[in-house]
């Protein structure tokens, strides 16, 4: 696989951009690069906008790319409480209106697919269609997911963002990159993962994502075209529930890539982009 390279050239530094206000008291980092039809990368609460530059430089070549951190989160505005799924879409939005972009992809990643849905939900017009990257959300419930995510909050109230990172790593990575950087990669990864953000905002974080409450009859809602993309290395979500999830959306379809984990574009960049890609096309060849 291609990842290992990627992961030594991370770089997160950030740029100086000004924020867009999308709401009272709120205002949001973000970045543009590119040019071509437009997609929104969505952000995790563990991943902040330059995580994704190394990891989308192919899709740079044909379309506008467009991330940026979440309301208290990154080096967006912090704010006494942490936004709803509902504010969040909001904060997307006014992004969207600010850039002048009428309707715009998403690709998502795990806890930020919830957001995905959401905006997909509540705004259709304005999203062309979604990449889900290791779903946060199932085909049937969301008890599985609640589990994880609490076992997650304990670790990192008892034990800090060292004792969650060292919880999440072997379940986040694929076995095979696990292999591969050995404890050389896993030691210089903690170093990058202690300075995306504080326990404070990883512990409102994964409180609000337990907040979801996702079911097959929400996802029958959904009428953007939607791509459910895993690695077949996903703790979360195996092949299996990916394409049982996939198949709960009217216009729904499912691509799996071999050996790569719950963050499938680190495992594979490559194969990756070239996913996202072609689902971008087909669902252009339509208009």
């Amino acid at each position: 696989m291609a990842g290992y390279e990627e992961l030594s050239r991370l770089d997160m530094t950030y740029n100086d951009t000004p924020r867009i206000r999308t709401r009272e008291g709120v205002e949001i980092y973000y970045e543009s690069r590119g040019e071509g039809p437009d997609i929104t990368l969505l952000n995790t609460f563990f991943l902040p906008v330059p995580a994704w530059r190394v990891y989308t430089g192919e899709l740079e070549k044909n379309y506008r790319l467009l991330s940026f951190d979440l309301c208290n989160h990154g080096a967006s505005s912090k704010v006494p409480e942490e936004p709803t799924w509902e504010e969040h879409v909001q904060d997307l939005m006014g992004l969207l209106d600010a850039m002048e972009i009428e309707s715009t992809y998403l690709v998502a990643l795990s806890t930020s697919t919830v957001f995905a849905r959401e905006a997909a939900l509540r705004h259709p017009d304005r999203i062309k269609g979604m990449v889900l990257t290791g779903p946060a959300f199932g085909p049937r419930g969301m008890r599985r997911q609640r589990q994880i995510q609490r076992a997650w909050l304990r670790t990192l109230e008892s034990h800090g963002l060292e004792g969650l990172y060292e919880h999440l790593y072997p379940e986040v990575f694929s076995a095979e990159m696990n292999e591969a950087l050995g404890a050389p990669g896993f030691l210089g990864f903690r170093e990058s993962f202690s300075a995306l953000a504080t326990v404070e905002e990883m512990t409102n974080g994964l409180k609000r994502a337990m907040q979801d409450k996702s079911s097959p009859e929400m996802i029958a809602k959904v009428t953007v075209p939607t791509l459910v993309l895993t690695g077949d290395d996903d703790f979360l979500l195996g092949p299996t529930g990916a394409k049982e999830l996939a198949d709960l959306f009217p216009d729904g379809r499912c691509e799996i890539i071999p050996r790569a984990g719950h963050i499938a574009f680190i495992d594979d960049p490559e194969g990756y982009q070239s996913i996202v890609h072609k689902f971008v096309e087909e669902v252009e060849s339509r208009a």
